[in-house]
């Protein structure tokens, strides 16, 4: 009889133990394979997946920006206060043990009216604990550590794209220094153009219209060239700040887009991405935070039990002599369970379940973004590459064309309008080659960023 009273009590507690809801991960639809059939799968970028583009420069550039960016040491700080909120409800299932002591004078009046002085002397140990029979206290804990691993994902996030805006910032950087180097090269061809005319022009074998539409695409070359240094200045401070140094501070050596190599394309399977996307992850710990969230409004309809201990010594000591000291204790349960709250326990639980689905939401349009990234990043690579490809055709095509009309205007078979079409043929088909070769390591670049980096699903 005593063992099945027992049993059924134990039945009653650990029922009562768990009110729900469980975490189970959301089911997500996931692609097959990636639509672009030209990808190899089953492959992931390596840690240092920024090493691949040939840089050294940019390799240190990034190592730099890992150790001083200022987004980066943020992340960090939200990490340390989760994990201090996460300490904080891990005490709760704790007990809360404490020290105390008293010391000070007091008096008495006996029956006969005879006022007695004294000095009392107290020291005792308390106690308290809750016992956690619903379990609030480890869906406070369990919520806690979820939003502390949240953190360590978002620190991910910012990490990735700290990692992808520094490259990114440098290949606009040697993009604008490329341009700006063309547009000089440029301007020195139609310089020596223009001296040779002017030695034509003083021989009186051309007009002097010739001449002056010579010294307008001068002109024009010439007023090209400060905005794209411009430019170029303006990104090369970008990335100071993204490195975290002061722009005088940071010094590049020369390098050409061409120097650059473009890594190829890779990309594991889909079924792989939501676990090496951190920012997925973070959704998903989100979303297990609020789930706990949701335990701890239910817990709280159910009554709390409070357990309280005391216990020490007292004595006082009178003017001839001390009491011996006398052990003091206490014990004491309470018990207290909301009646009416004017519907604000209700409340609580609406919105802890509403915020669970919204976060919900949240987590499958992450994912579903996730494998669009992915996607679009794949396209723009092939098109890029496609493009790149045409436009080295179309600036080989146009260097061609230009000194072949210099040297038919030298022959007298042809005008100078030949070779003022030529000329300025030949700058757009060199800045469209630079744009093409950027736009594509821009694409790639985006790969990586849309497979989660290096990053294989680890927390720091």
């Amino acid at each position: 009889m005593k063992r099945s009273i027992l049993s059924l009590l134990a039945v009653l507690v650990c029922g009562g133990c768990d009110l729900g809801p469980d975490y189970h991960r959301p089911a997500m639809q996931q692609p097959q394979a990636w639509q672009d059939a030209g990808v190899p799968a089953a492959r992931w970028p390596e840690a240092a997946w920024w090493k691949a583009f040939g840089s050294p420069q940019l390799d240190a550039l990034i190592d730099r920006a890992m150790q001083d960016n200022t987004d980066l040491a943020a992340a960090t700080a939200r990490i340390e206060q989760a994990d201090g909120q996460a300490r904080q409800a891990g005490a709760a299932l704790l007990p809360s043990v404490g020290l105390g002591g008293n010391v000070g004078p007091a008096r008495s009046l006996s029956l006969l009216g005879k006022e007695r002085h004294r000095i009392d002397y107290e020291g005792v140990v308390q106690a308290s604990y809750e016992l956690d029979f619903w379990g609030k206290n480890r869906a406070w804990l369990e919520g806690a550590r979820a939003t502390a691993q949240a953190s360590r994902y978002a620190r991910q996030v910012v990490a990735l794209s700290t990692e992808a805006a520094v490259a990114g910032a440098y290949f606009q950087y040697l993009a604008f220094r490329d341009q700006a180097a063309a547009a000089q090269r440029n301007l020195k061809q139609a310089r020596r153009t223009l001296d040779g005319l002017s030695a034509m022009r003083a021989a009186g074998t051309i007009p002097e219209l010739d001449l002056v539409q010579q010294r307008t695409i001068v002109g024009q070359l010439t007023a090209a060239v400060p905005p794209l240094e411009q430019q170029a200045e303006h990104m090369r401070i970008a990335l100071a700040i993204l490195v975290g140094v002061l722009p005088e501070d940071l010094s590049l050596r020369p390098e050409r887009l061409a120097d650059l190599r473009s890594p190829p394309v890779i990309a594991g399977l889909p079924s792989g991405l939501l676990a090496r996307r951190p920012d997925v992850r973070a959704a998903e710990a989100d979303l297990m935070a609020a789930n706990a969230n949701v335990k701890m409004a239910r817990a709280a309809f159910f009554p709390s039990i409070d357990l309280t201990a005391q216990g020490g010594i007292e004595t006082y000591a009178l003017t001839h002599y001390t009491v011996p000291p006398l052990g003091i204790y206490s014990l004491a349960a309470s018990l207290s369970q909301p009646i009416f709250e004017g519907g604000r326990l209700r409340g609580q639980l609406n919105v802890a379940e509403g915020r669970y689905e919204e976060l919900l939401q949240a987590y499958r349009k992450t994912a579903l973004s996730a494998f669009g990234d992915v996607e679009d990043a794949l396209s723009a690579t092939t098109q890029t590459s496609r493009e790149q490809q045409a436009q080295d055709m179309a600036a080989g095509n146009a260097a061609q064309s230009y000194a072949m009309a210099q040297e038919a205007y030298r022959g007298g078979t042809t005008t100078i309008l030949n070779i003022l079409t030529a000329e300025g043929a030949l700058a757009t088909a060199q800045g469209a080659q630079i744009q093409a070769q950027q736009a594509h390591l821009q694409a790639v670049l985006g790969v990586y960023q849309a497979l989660g980096g290096g990053w294989s699903g680890g927390t720091e």
